[in-house]
């Protein structure tokens, strides 16, 4: 049988690659299958939904187009939502960076006394939302409250801190900074932790001071780590919804009601459902469009 006649048949390392291949997607069917069903499938139904006249409790109506979308250009309510987001987002997002990494940098480092810091400093972020809120109100209160001795025993007036259009959402942001900053001090901790310390030892060598050492060493070490943090800040304090909503009801006068309760309160009290799945495809694009931004500008570095 001459060599053209000879049925084709596949090389060792070509069996060897499809099995490969079939195993990695074995392993990974588990994880697709929950990744498509519990986020894909959401998106792309959140998106249909938004084009619609869908009533929660009477149902499907029909297509309307872009009509949601319009009608948010025309909703006073929507664009104070947006912004108190992002104004929230603001004062949130560089200062929970900023305070996590300063707190990675004091409990680093070996001893009992950082390490039961660094436990005490996770240990506020394993609370729910509802004990957090509920300590803090308690806190803010003007008559009763932790605060209200230390304002009067400095000569001032307690203010009605929640009740006020001024101070409610910094209080909330206060809120959320003592909440949340465990997670991305963990992830700073963990960052410092791989810098090699050769590094230290030859700044040390050549008398660098700690500002220099930080700025030239620590800082360009964990900067991919400062991005993360950054951009996970983002995607968390876009969605904030439970901190305003316990403390307080997006009030006064709206000024902390958040864009995810007002699509909460015209998806399931308005039962609007498509207008609010339009207000959530708007913010779904806020959170996409900040964080790959983002992303971007952490990677005009590498290219240098």
């Amino acid at each position: 049988m001459t060599a053209a006649a000879r049925p084709a048949t596949r090389s060792p390392r070509g069996r060897s690659r499809s099995r490969g291949w079939l195993t990695a997607l074995l392993f990974l069917a588990p994880f697709l299958a929950v990744y498509l069903v519990l986020l894909v499938y959401p998106l792309f139904l959140g998106i249909w939904i938004s084009f619609r006249d869908w009533d929660l409790m009477a149902g499907d109506y029909g297509p309307v187009g872009l009509l949601n979308y319009q009608d948010l250009w025309t909703d006073p309510v929507f664009w104070r939502s947006t912004r108190n987001t992002l104004y929230f987002a603001l004062l949130t997002v560089p200062s929970m960076t900023i305070i996590a990494m300063l707190l990675a940098l004091a409990v680093q480092g070996p001893g009992r006394i950082r390490a039961i810091c660094r436990s005490v400093f996770f240990l506020s972020s394993v609370f729910s939302v509802t004990v957090v809120t509920l300590v803090w109100q308690m806190v803010l209160a003007p008559d009763r409250g932790l605060i209200a001795p230390i304002v009067q025993f400095l000569g001032f007036t307690p203010v009605n801190y929640l009740g006020s259009t001024t101070w409610a959402m910094p209080a909330i942001v206060v809120t959320t900074l003592w909440w949340g900053v465990g997670l991305p001090m963990a992830l700073f901790l963990a960052a410092l932790g791989s810098i090699p310390k050769e590094l230290y030892e030859a700044a040390e060598l050549d008398h660098a001071s700690r500002w220099s050492v930080f700025w030239r060493i620590t800082l360009p070490s964990i900067r991919h780590t400062v991005i993360l943090v950054i951009v996970l800040q983002i995607v968390a304090q876009f969605q904030i919804f439970g901190q305003p909503f316990l403390m307080t009801q997006g009030g006064p006068a709206n000024s902390t009601r958040s864009l995810v309760q007002y699509i909460y309160e015209t998806s399931f009290r308005d039962w609007l459902v498509g207008y609010g799945a339009a207000m959530a495809m708007v913010l779904f694009g806020m959170m996409l469009v900040f964080s790959m931004l983002q992303l971007w500008l952490g990677r005009q570095g590498d290219d240098r």
